[in-house]
Parts: structure tokens; sequence; C-alpha cells
């Protein structure tokens, strides 16, 4: 018998990481894309059940091909954990065209595209799962956060869309805002004066973000915030 396929879209150091080993400990096997095919090949090896494949998001072309690649070396894919991100933190005198357009074309254009590439097997399959993790800053702009923000809010709409679209055909889409600091060594290290329980485990965000797929339809979350007891909201 086949293992379930999942899609981890936007893997790097942190939570890419940790939501593949979670479903691949879960019994799938794992698509984990990225545009830095040298990093998906490092974790392919070091985790099982992963496979590399490169996926630049911002990309007109790539999405297609990557899914019906995946779908030819795994099978369909059953959950997509879309963890892309990108946005420059600046006001509007300091953001530029590009930086708003490159955070768009990430964020929500990233994620349109996916979902239209994703959802045609998902519907013949009958069942799937879409996973967007987002920000705090899909809920309100600050001064800082012009390109980013916005973009952050135009993925989460778009998650409610589909999720709308999607839910009666037995398709749940979820949206998770991250609110906190990820707990990287290199993140620990620009903040010496922070204590290990201010950061967010990404392990810990991966066994939220895998409960989400497993929930029975009478009972579905579409947003799900995560933050360490010590952040301010």
């Amino acid at each position: 018998m086949s293992k379930p396929v999942c899609a981890v879209i936007g893997v790097g150091p942190g939570n890419g990481v940790s939501f593949a080993k979670k479903f691949s400990d879960e019994g799938y096997d794992v698509a984990i894309c990225s545009r830095n095919i040298d990093f998906l090949n490092k974790i392919s090896s070091e985790i099982s059940n992963t496979y590399p494949f490169k996926y630049d998001v911002s990309g007109i072309e790539d999405h297609e091909k990557v899914f019906s690649e995946i779908k030819s070396q795994l099978g369909q894919v059953e959950v997509v954990v879309y963890n892309a991100g990108a946005g420059q933190f600046a006001g509007i005198d300091n953001a530029t065209v590009e930086s708003f357009q490159s955070a768009w074309e990430v964020n929500a254009r990233g994620l349109f595209s996916a979902a239209k590439a994703v959802i045609p097997g998902m519907r013949e399959k009958g069942n799937g799962n879409i996973v967007v993790i987002g920000a705090t800053a899909s809920l309100r702009g600050n001064v800082n956060t012009l390109p980013f923000a916005s973009a952050k809010a135009a993925q989460r709409s778009l998650a409610q869309s589909l999720g709308k679209t999607l839910g009666p055909e037995n398709i749940h889409v979820s949206y998770v805002i991250v609110d906190g600091v990820i707990g990287l060594e290199s993140t620990k290290e620009h903040m010496p004066d922070k204590p290990d329980d201010y950061f967010m485990d990404p392990d810990h965000i991966a066994e939220s973000v895998y409960f989400l797929t497993q929930q029975e339809k009478s009972a579905w979350t579409f947003e799900l915030d995560l933050r360490p007891f010590g952040e301010k909201w």
C-alpha cells in the first residue's frame, strides 16, 4: 500500500524542516520544496522518506511542473503545507515597488498558483488538506511592515476564500498565525538576553500543523494562532 504524500513548500532551517520530519515520522512520503536544492538534498539525506524538488514559488511556470513531478514520483499529494514567505520590513518611505511586488508574489500569488496546481488532484481523490503558514501581520499593518503585512493579509483572505469554496468538497484549508520568534540557533545568538522560553520551538509548531490535517470534518479549524506564553497579544 502506498504512503500518503505531503508537500512542504518553502523548506528552510526551522519550521520547514520540522514540518518535513513530523509528516515523515507519521508515515508520509514528503516532497520538500524550495529554491535551494543543495539544502534540500542535505535534509533528504538526514530525514527518511523526504524527497527534494526545486521550486521557486515566485516563478509563473514552476507550479504545474513541480506538482506533476511529485505525482509521478510519489503519488497524488494529499497534504500541502505552504510555508513560503517573504517580505521587507519597511514603511512607505523606505519600501520599494520591487519589495512590495516580491512580497505579494511569494505570499499571495505563490499560494494561489500552488492551490491551482494541487486542487484538481485533491478533488479527484475526494479529500485533501492545505495548511498555510501565516503571521500576525496578516491581521494588522504596522508602520514598518508595509510590504510584508499587506501581502500576508492578502494571503489570509485568499486562504479564507479557498476554505469556503473547498470545504464542501472535503478539502480542509487552514491558516496558522505564527506570532513569535522561531528558536533557531542563529536567532538566539543575535538575542542573547532572551531566555529559551521566549522563542517558539519549530517542532511544537509542526505538532499543531499535523493536528490540523487530522481533524474530523464536523469540527474543522480554519484559523489557529500560535505563540509562546511570553508573547504580548
